[in-house]
């Protein structure tokens, strides 16, 4: 910084001229710093109060029949369902499993079980590795906070109901395969612009704990903003594993 000294001027006209200077500079540096917080004020204001609401939105896509379970779309175009708690693990396994599909469950309690629609088709491993990290994830090791849970595969013959079973329990026999996924979720929409919750890679992903209504909340508004579709906060809420944050 270059300081000019009036010589025609003695040294405490000089400091004087120099310290009014300042005094003008710091009052500037204020003002702009005042003028800055106003704008980010109504900058946020903008975005809150919204014009995103003045846009007509689409509707959601139709319901269809396997949305009032746990469900996703593997990478390789499976369907994947599971149950949300013992009357759907009841109905998956009663009424939506057939031979060649095959069914996942955690080793712990407190799981779902989770089924890989085969449709006739081989099952690559990817899509068993992607149902072993839904079946660990909506598991109670979710809210638990566990990194990961282990998980065993079956076939449906392998399912049993013995008598004396609770809704939704199975006894199963033989040979099973293990899985130790890592507890991970991803929430977004899909290529049908469906709202999806699974391992395959999505807008957003979650961590485990935090409020599920802020959560879903978030999700709402950021998919209103770029796709344009307003889910209702209720379906957003239903696709999340319980109390969890966006990272």
């Amino acid at each position: 910084m270059k300081i000019l000294i009036n010589t025609t001027k003695s040294i405490e006209d000089n400091a004087t001229h120099y310290y009014d200077k300042s005094k003008k500079a710091k009052r500037k540096l204020e003002g702009l710093k005042k003028a800055i917080t106003i704008s980010n004020n109504k900058i946020k204001n903008m975005e809150e109060d919204t014009p995103i609401e003045k846009i007509k939105y689409q509707d959601p896509p139709e319901i269809k029949w396997y949305m009032k379970f746990r469900w996703f779309i593997s990478s390789d175009g499976f369907l994947c369902i599971g149950g949300r708690d013992a009357p759907t693990n009841e109905i998956i396994i009663k009424k939506h499993t057939e031979k060649d599909d095959l069914v996942f469950h955690t080793e712990k309690p407190g799981s779902p079980f989770f089924v890989i629609k085969s449709e006739g088709k081989t099952i690559p491993q990817q899509t068993k590795e992607e149902t072993a990290i839904a079946t660990a994830s909506f598991s109670r090791a979710w809210r638990e906070g566990l990194i990961t849970t282990e998980v065993y595969s079956i076939t449906p013959e392998q399912v049993k109901k013995d008598p004396g079973l609770h809704k939704g329990s199975y006894m199963i026999y033989g040979k099973r395969e293990y899985y130790k996924p890592t507890i991970k979720l991803y929430v977004g929409l899909n290529a049908e612009n469906y709202i999806e919750c699974s391992p395959v890679k999505k807008e957003f992903l979650l961590k485990q704990g935090g409020k599920v209504s802020e959560t879903a909340k978030r999700i709402q508004k950021s998919i209103m903003v770029s796709h344009e579709i307003k889910f209702p906060l209720d379906d957003i809420v239903r696709v999340l594993p319980g109390d969890c944050s966006i990272f």
